[in-house]
């Protein structure tokens, strides 16, 4: 064990870690949810992206030494490629508005830069504040951090919604002329195609490709940095404000630059809830693809039967060959906690007072939850549903022919009155419109059969040039 010491006085840390005394309290005081800044590896990442770019500055400015900014350096960039997991061990959720995840970072890097320079672990010639910290806050270091591991996360979710959508493409092509029966107050309504059904599915994510890139790329990431703790700047060296960014664009590959009012920037949450609210969107709408599949696979005999999923596994522990929509589930159940995190991340920016917003570490931890699984939701249902579907034709077609909506037809050329005694007719005798238009002779029967094809009925283009006359 090593014993350090702080402003509270000693405390012993193991001595085969590399975080010491803050990192050992925090530990200690905040171990709640199993959850630690270990398990965000992307965030811990851009913090330590954050050291590696300050400490470059503050040497180019001539505000810290050459060989400990190449050892703090070499301790961030162990950081970045993942060689110091374990050594991050604050719970996600802590006070102090991350200040413990901060000095974590702090300590974890000037142990290292130490050894690096002097063969031992300690702070003697490296430490955490006077210089892994210099010219920083854990008020502008850990939003910076945010924003960056937000835009990485939204670059990984892009990839994932592009896969999808190509999949919903492919389905979109492939049931262009499956006619069914559309539904509206869950009752039966004039006929469409699944293709079109599924465009619909396919123009909401590729909307959302569009509003993730209006969102986040084609523009520089606006960042605290630099603000140190309420947006003043204090602490910070001649020349820092502006070769920070330099470095930060350099050590990251991200077009990066200080947000035009720091003071704002420090004071309001309001991009977490623009970044939360697309997600949300986009979870909302996803769910709602998986409920409509779950309800057009019902079945498979005493359902709406009107497509099949693929088969992943089976459904029941007690009833044999039973098979569960178990991916639109899973979707369905990412979209709710999607949308839990939104709350939570909302309450904490509503909640921020006066010059910061102390409630960064429960929006961290929720937004890295909703793009997390969003972005591997995604490719499951992708590769595991839709590539899987098929059309159940015959049954679609049946179904489209004896919707009591097929006497909008009659409506259109003879009118809404007649059009209602048609549909009234049907019902009662259990006959199609079709059938009963034929009985009562309203057309001939190559009219009927022009009027009352259901592939026609789903091309407006078609439609309204028969209905307008041109039936024979």
């Amino acid at each position: 064990m090593f014993k350090e010491k702080d402003c509270l006085g000693e405390l012993d840390v193991r001595e085969d870690v590399y975080y010491g005394i803050q990192t050992e309290r925090a530990r200690n005081n905040f171990a709640i949810s199993g959850t630690t800044c270990d398990d965000l590896p992307e965030f811990i990442k851009a913090v330590a992206e954050v050291k590696k770019a300050a400490a470059l500055a503050n040497c180019k400015i001539g505000a810290l030494d050459e060989k400990i900014c190449k050892a703090i350096c070499a301790a961030a960039d162990e950081i970045i490629s993942g060689k110091m997991r374990g050594n991050f061990p604050v719970d996600v959720f802590q006070g102090g508005g991350s200040t413990s995840t901060n000095m974590n970072v702090n300590e974890v890097i000037a142990k290292r830069a130490n050894e690096i320079l002097t063969g031992r672990k300690g702070y003697d010639a490296v430490h955490p504040n006077t210089h892994v910290n210099r010219g920083q806050s854990t008020n502008d270091v850990i939003p910076t951090a945010i924003e960056i591991t937000c835009y990485r996360y939204a670059v990984d979710l892009k990839k994932s919604l592009e896969h999808l959508t190509a999949a919903m493409a492919r389905k979109v092509d492939e049931f262009k002329t499956v006619v069914k029966t559309s539904r509206t107050c869950l009752q039966d309504a004039v006929p469409i195609t699944l293709g079109q059904e599924f465009s619909g599915y396919e123009n909401f994510l590729r909307r959302h490709i569009k509003l993730l890139d209006e969102l986040f790329f084609g523009k520089p990431l606006e960042l605290t940095l630099g603000g140190t703790a309420t947006g003043t700047g204090l602490s910070t060296f001649d020349g820092y404000q502006s070769e920070v960014f330099v470095q930060l664009r350099e050590v990251t590959g991200i077009d990066v630059k200080q947000k035009e009012n720091l003071f704002d920037g420090f004071q309001n949450g309001d991009d977490y809830i623009r970044i939360s609210a697309y997600l949300k969107s986009l979870a909302t709408g996803l769910g709602k693809i998986a409920t409509d599949l779950r309800m057009m696979s019902s079945g498979p005999r005493c359902g709406l039967q009107e497509i099949f999923l693929p088969a992943v596994q089976p459904g029941s522990s007690i009833m044999p060959g039973k098979v569960n929509p178990v991916m639109p589930e899973l979707v369905n159940q990412i979209c709710y906690q999607v949308c839990g995190d939104d709350v939570a991340i909302t309450m904490a920016v509503e909640g921020g007072e006066l010059d910061l917003n102390v409630w960064e570490p429960v929006i961290i931890k929720n937004l890295t939850e909703q793009f997390k699984i969003l972005t591997g939701g995604m490719i499951k249902f992708a590769d595991l549903c839709i590539d899987g579907i098929k059309a159940n034709v015959e049954k679609l077609r049946a179904d489209a022919e004896s919707t009591m909506a097929n006497a909008t037809v009659v409506s259109a050329i003879l009118g809404y009155v007649k059009g209602t005694e048609i549909a009234q007719k049907a019902v009662a005798e259990n006959k199609t419109v079709k059938q009963v238009v034929k009985e009562l002779k309203l057309f001939d029967d190559a009219e009927i059969d022009k009027l009352f094809d259901t592939l026609m009925m789903t091309d407006s283009a078609r439609s309204g040039k028969i209905f307008s006359g041109e039936r024979t």
